[in-house]
């Protein structure tokens, strides 16, 4: 009854559920009467720790008076030391962890009670916490003082794959390859005769290693910690603890950055506000986006002494969550050598390294929640920008600030910080025409402006007879390494990628892209239902390539319909062999 109380410290426990942790069979019907015998015993030991509830009792501890607590506690501090990169340090919590072990779990209990779930967690605990010393331990290079231990665990516990690597490992780092090459004979003779299977893929990739005398399986001694003098009161903040890496990765501000102070302004108030610190900016293909992002993230950048990291996905469907992950890890340090190998793993180590710390990241370009996801913080501290095409609609409680197209003042003002406001002012009329060209795109009109700076020459009204030449206007929305063109094509890509009927469904706007889209002749053009079509156009609104209007009927708006109008005047058979057949990649390869 004791040992029940305990390992529910600081709760009561039921009268029912101490009878199921005391008896191995049925509770004798006397079962209430004897716990509360039990309890005026232990109350006579324990005097008021032992709090009487309504058909419950609940046994009072302070955190370190309980072995189990004292565990899982040192057991943890051991993990984040090993994790932050100090073995040296994580080494002595962890054999402290170990030290409070007389035996196994509950032993000189009887069997048979649901307390025997809670033996065997503590168990597999302990073989955990075991396997993690010896991690650290072949960390700081002490590979044959493990020898002994790690074969005695071994006997107790033949099927521990990980247990037989890091005996592998510590046999080959001690010179003994042929010993090491001879454990994984044994341990792949002993899964097969109990178990029927293979060594994993961990385990073979080792053997592997080690057949080939790969250098990463080799002990490389850390290099001396080297003292530096603090820095100065005008160097950004250090991170709060010695040896961690601070990254600072925010690309340059945009000087000619004009409008959008308030969406700027929401941004930055919601990376610095209350948990979940998570903003989600999206907005049409060219609307600034990124512009944004980083002008709030480097106006908060004090608030995260820790770091910052930038991510660019580029759009990319094709980038996993595993590698986003590995990648903000690599950011913080983390070793190729170190790297968990699946997702979810990664995950864990990342939620470990950024708790209560001010880290932000910022995530450029992403195409879907599933690779935000395992990003987002899980605690107080981190704080998280993502720019997304589309609104990421099933991700819980983030905060969003979608961006419309630039408004007249805005656009006017970009315009003139790119090509001077003299220019503007000697010709109004076509100003404003170019202007309405350039639809609100800030990509465009930096296109634009860009032109105009770079030919002092060319008048406003010059550039807008040639974009209204007849001409494809969206070649001329095209500068070095900006493209109109290359934004529209990724963003029907990625659409076309993940929703073929969606793909299709813009194919057939394209064709008439000035009518607006009626839900039943698209069904009967596509052969799909009118409610398929509806949630495939809802798709391509979510990502800015159609508006709805206040009629509830759906257009394309202005630079994509122009696109679209290329896409209708395609080639049927493009001569790059990758992207036959597929309009969208096709005015992809095209744009360069």
């Amino acid at each position: 009854m004791l040992a029940g109380l305990a390992l529910a410290a600081n709760r009561s426990v039921p009268l029912d559920r101490l009878a199921a942790m005391v008896w191995a069979d049925v509770p004798p019907p006397s079962a209430t009467a004897n716990l509360r015998s039990h309890a005026a015993a232990l109350r006579r030991l324990l005097g008021d720790r032992l709090v009487t509830r309504p058909n419950a009792y609940e046994l009072r501890t302070q955190p370190d008076e309980l072995d189990v607590t004292e565990f899982h506690r040192l057991a943890e501090n051991g993990r984040m030391a090993l994790v932050r990169g100090h073995a040296l340090d994580a080494v002595p919590a962890l054999d402290a962890a170990l030290a409070l072990w007389r035996g196994s779990a509950g032993e000189g209990l009887p069997a048979g009670t649901t307390l025997d779930n809670r033996w065997a967690t503590l168990e597999e605990q302990r073989l955990q916490v075991f396997e993690v010393l010896t991690d650290a331990r072949l960390a700081v290079g002490r590979h044959a003082e493990l020898l002994p231990g790690l074969r005695e665990h071994l006997a107790a516990h033949p099927l521990r794959e990980r247990s037989w690597g890091q005996l592998m490992l510590a046999l080959y780092r001690c010179g003994e390859v042929p010993a090491a090459l001879a454990a994984y004979r044994d341990v792949r003779a002993r899964l097969d005769q109990h178990l029927g299977i293979e060594p994993g893929e961990e385990l073979a990739a080792l053997h592997r290693a080690i057949l080939e005398r790969a250098p990463d399986v080799s002990y490389t001694r850390p290099p001396p910690v080297i003292a530096v003098s603090p820095p100065s009161t005008s160097d950004p903040a250090p991170a709060a603890e010695t040896g961690r890496m601070v990254p600072r990765e925010l690309p340059p501000d945009l000087v000619t950055f004009v409008g959008r102070t308030r969406e700027a302004g929401e941004v930055s108030a919601a990376a610095t506000g209350r948990a979940p610190a998570v903003v989600v900016v999206t907005g049409p293909p060219g609307s600034g986006k990124t512009g944004l992002a980083v002008r709030a993230a480097r106006a908060v950048a004090g608030d995260f002494p820790d770091g910052q990291i930038f991510v660019d996905v580029a759009y990319r469907a094709s980038v996993t969550p595993a590698e986003l992950l590995a990648r903000v890890l690599r950011a913080l340090g983390v070793a190729p050598a170190d790297m968990p190998d699946s997702a979810d793993e990664r995950a864990g180590r990342l939620r470990s390294l950024t708790a209560g710390r001010r880290l932000l990241l910022v995530l450029d370009g992403v195409t879907s929640a599933s690779q935000v996801r395992p990003l987002l913080p899980a605690s107080p501290g981190p704080a998280l920008i993502a720019v997304a095409r589309r609104s990421l609609g099933n991700l819980d409680g983030v905060r969003r600030v979608a961006l419309s197209p630039l408004a007249e003042p805005g656009a006017r003002e970009l315009l003139a910080a790119l090509a001077g406001a003299e220019r503007l002012a000697a010709d109004p009329g076509a100003t404003a025409e170019l202007i309405g060209l350039c639809a609100g795109s800030v990509l465009a009109l930096r296109v634009a402006g860009s032109r105009l700076a770079t030919w002092p020459g060319m008048s406003v009204a010059a550039l807008v007879g040639e974009l209204t030449a007849g001409g494809s206007k969206l070649d001329l929305l095209s500068y070095d390494d900006l493209s109109v063109r290359a934004s529209l094509a990724a963003a029907v890509a990625v659409v076309a990628s993940e929703d073929e009927v969606a793909g299709r469904l813009f194919e057939l706007l394209a064709a008439c892209p000035e009518a607006p889209a009626a839900m039943d002749r698209a069904a009967a053009e596509l052969g799909e239902s009118t409610e398929r079509i509806r949630r495939a156009m809802e798709g391509l609104v979510d990502a800015h390539l159609v508006a709805r209007d206040s009629s509830a009927r759906y257009r394309l708006p202005a630079l994509v319909r122009d696109y679209a109008a290329e896409l209708s005047t395609a080639p049927p058979e493009p001569p790059s062999r990758l992207v036959r057949g597929n309009p969208f990649l096709t005015l992809l390869a095209r744009s360069g």
